[in-house]
């Protein structure tokens, strides 16, 4: 099944690509490869949910902070392609969890955002990935997460 139709068939609706708000670009597409900016999650409105893990934001909220990170992404990979259908592989993410220094789960979170992709993608979607804890994350985002996809022309 293509990843448009799949989406469509969980009902899933992908959210607006927010807007830079520095000096770069929400990706970049070079030769065959589509590496996606790190990205915070963000509510219906468009908030981004903020946070530390796991005193202010609990292992389960923060797993689907990470699913709604990895919505986001999604977006701008259309927004780049025209079509998540070009998406042949999601090759690796690096997922950042603003944890508090004695936490430990940062996998269990940032697992929100690959259970997403292989939901998608199914086999394509399974990728190589790091899962770090930070001491802060750009305006207190409970976690952030950046891709890297390979897509056909």
């Amino acid at each position: 099944m293509s990843a448009e139709a799949r989406l469509k068939d969980l009902g899933i609706v992908l959210p607006a690509v927010p807007k830079p708000v520095a000096n770069y670009v929400p990706y970049r597409l070079v030769g065959g490869f589509l590496y996606l900016s790190g990205q915070g999650p963000r509510d219906a409105s468009g908030a981004l949910l903020t946070g530390k893990v796991p005193t202010e934001v609990s292992v389960e909220e923060a797993y689907k902070h990470a699913r709604l990170t990895g919505l986001g992404l999604l977006a701008a990979a259309r927004d780049a392609l025209g079509s998540l259908d070009r998406v042949e592989a999601v090759v690796k993410l690096l997922g950042m969890v603003n944890g508090t220094p004695d936490f430990g789960d940062h996998p269990k979170v940032i697992n929100g955002c690959s259970d997403l992709f292989v939901e998608i993608f199914g086999d394509r979607g399974k990728h190589a990935r790091s899962a770090v804890g930070m001491g802060s994350l750009p305006n207190r985002m409970s976690v952030e997460i950046e891709a890297i996809f390979t897509v056909t022309a």
